[in-house]
Parts: structure tokens; C-alpha cells; sequence
């Protein structure tokens, strides 16, 4: 089996995002946390993912203190998988993946799902960067500058 190069100590803040959340298990874990699965059992039957790749994601998620454990809500000896304020912070990144491929992966057919405002349900606006002056920024319109 191949060694995964660790970014943990990367001075990118994207290769160090990959470290915690960068494998498809893991974002579809996320998801699946944010649709309100919480027992290993549900994360298994939602990903069909074998039993120790699922274990080894999670485990790796507990250590990056995007999810945490706590007594199951139902007083069952078994453990809650539940996002913490670290991994509720992921879901914009799960938004702008989501209509990403909402615009790339589906070009003739449309995408099963919507993700709409619960009070309104109304589609959610595509996602935009803004400089603090309230301004739409494009890609050509900004650039990496030393922070030191």
C-alpha cells in the first residue's frame, strides 16, 4: 500500500485542509453527519465503505477534532458520532462542492437533489467571494500575499 504524504505541516492552508478533510470518505462522512447520521452502523449502510476504511476515517476525524463522540441520545451503550464547531465550519466548503458539481457533473441531466432554505424553500444562492467592501471578486482579482 502506498504512503499518504502527511500535510500537516505544509504552509498551504489548502494542503493543510487536505490532511484533515481531503479523501472522499471523509467530506462524504461530513455529509452524512450533516443530513443527521450519527452511528457507525448508518455512516456504513449510507457509504457502503468496509468496516475498517470507515473505522480509520473516522478515527483520523476525532484526531482533527471535526467530530467528537458522546453518549448515544438514545441511552444505548453504543456512541454518538456527532460534528463539532470545527466541523459544522466545513459545511460551506461542502456548499460550494455541491454547486460546483451541480454545474460541471451534471451538464445533461439535472442534479437529483436541491439544496433550498428550510424556511423558505426557496434554492440557496450560489455561494461568492466579496471583498470587504461588499465588491464580487473573481479569481483574477485577488492574489497570495506573505502574511509575515
Amino acid at each position: 500500500m502506498v504512503k499518504r504524504t502527511s500535510f500537516a505541516g505544509a504552509e498551504c492552508p489548502i494542503a493543510r485542509a487536505l490532511e484533515a478533510i481531503g479523501d472522499w470518505w471523509s467530506i462524504l462522512i461530513i455529509r452524512d453527519a450533516f443530513l443527521g447520521l450519527r452511528r457507525f452502523s448508518e455512516f456504513q449502510k449510507s457509504l457502503g465503505v468496509a468496516k475498517n476504511i470507515l473505522s480509520a476515517r473516522l478515527r483520523a476525524l476525532l484526531a482533527h477534532g471535526i467530530l467528537a463522540t458522546q453518549p448515544a441520545a438514545d441511552g444505548s451503550a453504543y456512541q454518538d458520532y456527532v460534528l463539532t464547531a470545527k466541523g459544522r465550519a466545513v459545511y460551506p466548503v461542502l456548499v460550494a462542492l455541491r454547486q460546483w458539481s451541480e454545474d460541471f457533473a451534471y451538464p445533461a441531466e439535472p442534479c437529483a437533489t436541491m439544496l433550498v432554505d428550510r424556511k423558505t424553500g426557496r434554492p440557496v444562492k450560489k455561494l461568492e467571494l466579496r471583498a470587504e467592501d461588499g465588491r464580487l471578486l473573481r479569481d483574477g482579482e485577488t492574489e497570495l500575499r506573505a502574511n509575515r
